[in-house]
């Protein structure tokens, strides 16, 4: 049954035939965020600004929905904290 405030099935396949690449990009920027453990060549990549790190040390990003780093922190639960100041709804990344 479809639910009264939700689009039909058929709008919505219309509604993301619509959207461009750039918009689905930018599709819970700003609003949804994920966890992701990082490596010291990762790094390097996602803030190419930052000094060299020990290759055993832990780091943890937040990343916005499209991937853009936001923060680094060397504990989930730091990352987890600021995501919550900063009102994002977290999502699982398989």
């Amino acid at each position: 049954m479809h639910k009264p405030n939700t689009p039909a099935p058929r709008a919505q396949e219309t509604f993301l035939a619509a959207m461009t690449e750039e918009d689905f990009s930018q599709l819970g920027a700003g609003e949804i965020a994920y966890v992701r453990k990082i490596s010291s060549t990762d790094l390097q990549k996602l803030f190419p600004q930052v000094p060299p790190v020990q290759d055993s040390m832990t780091i943890y990003a937040l990343l916005n929905a499209d991937g853009t780093p936001i923060l680094l922190a060397d504990s989930r639960e730091a990352v987890l904290a600021n995501a919550f100041e900063q009102e994002l709804t977290m999502v699982s990344v398989h």
